[in-house]
C-alpha cells in the first residue's frame, strides 16, 4: 500500500556544529526529499532547546522556500498560544505570496517550552485554553472573512494557506474533527493515544470548506541504513542523544552537552532507558526491505492517509542517505 511520504526536519544542531550547519543540512535535506518525490517538508517550533534550530519556523521556511522548487513546506507545527493569530497569518500569507501554492500552517496548542521559556516568551500559562477560539480567528484571517471587525492580515487575506491540527491526545483530534481540518499525530514521539485519537477523529469528522472527508497523517521515526548493524548503531546514538537531553532538563543552567557516550549509556540504564524507548515506539530501522516492511505495516495498523517521518540519523549524511533508501524502498512497493 503507497501513500504519500513527508518529513519532519527537527533542524537539529549536531555536537560541534552551529545553527548556520544546521539550516544548511535542511537545506540539502529539502532538495533531496523534493528529487525523490516526498510531499512536503514540515519544521517544528521549539525553544530554548540546544539541540533544535527551528525556533524561527517561518524564517526557516521561507530560507528553504528559496532554495527549492516545488515540494510543499510548511510548519510542524507553530505553537499558537505562543502568537497572536493576526501575525501568522501575516507570516504564513507572506509566505504564501512568495511560494505559491507550497505553504502548510501546522498548528499546536503546547508550550514546547518550560516555565522559565514561558515567561522569556511573554506567555500566559493560560493562553491554550483558548486554541480553538484562536485557530477560528487566523482561518478567518487567511480566508479574508475575518472575525475581528476591521483587521484584516496584510499579507494573508484571500491566501487560504492549508491548516492542519497537530496533537498528540484526543483534545486535538476532536478539534479537528470539529474544525473539519486534517490531523497530524505526533506519534513519532509521543506514541500513546495514537489509535484512540484516529478513531475519535474519523468518527467525529465535519466536512469543512477545507476538506470533504477526513485526512490523517501519522507520525514515525525512520533509520535506513545500508545494513541492519548501521541502523541500530544509529539508534543507538539517538537513544544516548535522547537520554542526554531529558536529564538536561530536569537541571536546567547545567551544561550536559559534554558527556560521554559511557555516561549516556549508564542514564539510559539507571531507568531513562525506558522513556527513550516508549518515545520511540513507532520506529523504522533497518536496512530498506526492513523499514518498508515496518512502514507497509504501520499503515495498516493506522489507515493514515499520509505519513510524515522523522529521519533520525544522528548526522546530516546518515539522514540523507536515510531519506534516500526509504523513498527507494517505498516506490518498489506495490500501489
Amino acid at each position: 500500500m503507497r501513500v504519500p511520504l513527508s518529513i519532519l526536519d527537527l533542524a537539529p544542531i549536531a555536537r560541534g556544529q552551529t545553527a548556520s550547519d544546521s539550516f544548511a543540512n535542511s537545506v540539502a535535506l529539502a532538495q533531496r526529499a523534493e528529487e525523490l518525490g516526498y510531499l512536503r517538508v514540515w519544521y517544528a517550533e521549539h525553544h530554548n532547546m540546544a539541540s533544535i534550530a527551528s525556533s524561527a519556523t517561518s524564517v526557516l521556511i521561507a530560507h528553504i522556500g528559496a532554495q527549492t522548487q516545488t515540494i510543499r513546506l510548511g510548519s510542524g507545527g507553530v505553537m499558537l498560544p505562543n502568537h497572536a493569530p493576526l501575525l501568522i497569518a501575516e507570516q504564513f500569507g507572506a509566505l504564501a505570496a512568495m511560494y505559491p501554492g507550497r505553504i502548510d500552517l501546522g498548528l499546536g496548542r503546547a508550550p514546547g517550552s518550560d516555565q522559565n521559556t514561558m515567561y522569556a516568551l511573554r506567555r500566559d500559562p493560560t493562553s491554550a485554553d483558548t486554541f480553538p477560539q484562536d485557530v477560528l480567528e487566523l482561518q478567518g484571517y487567511l480566508t479574508g472573512h475575518t472575525r475581528v471587525p476591521g483587521v484584516d492580515a496584510v499579507p494573508g487575506k484571500g491566501s487560504n494557506v492549508p491548516l492542519y491540527i497537530l496533537g498528540s491526545s484526543l483534545f486535538g483530534a476532536g478539534l479537528a474533527a470539529a474544525l473539519g481540518l486534517p490531523y497530524a499525530f505526533a506519534s513519532h514521539f509521543a506514541p500513546a493515544e495514537l489509535d484512540a485519537a484516529l478513531a475519535l477523529y474519523r468518527r467525529e469528522f465535519q466536512p469543512s470548506g477545507q476538506l470533504e472527508r477526513p485526512y490523517a497523517i501519522a507520525g514515525v521515526n525512520v533509520i535506513a541504513a545500508d545494513t541492519e548493524s548501521a541502523a541500530r548503531e544509529q539508534l543507538q546514538g539517538i537513544r544516548r542523544a535522547r537520554a542526554i537531553s531529558l536529564y538536561g532538563r530536569g537541571r536546567p543552567g547545567q551544561d550536559t552537552g559534554n558527556l560521554t557516550d559511557e555516561q549516556a549509556d549508564q542514564l539510559l540504564a539507571a531507568g531513562l532507558g525506558a522513556h527513550v524507548d516508549q518515545m520511540l515506539t513507532y520506529a523504522a530501522v533497518g536496512t530498506p526491505a526492513q523499514v518498508s516492511g515496518y512502514l507497509e505495516g504501520f499503515i495498516r495498523q493506522t489507515e493514515a492517509d499520509e505519513l510524515i517521518v522523522v529521519h533520525q540519523a544522528p548526522t546530516s549524511e546518515g539522514r540523507l542517505r536515510s531519506v534516500t533508501l526509504l523513498a527507494e524502498a517505498m516506490q518498489a512497493v506495490p500501489a
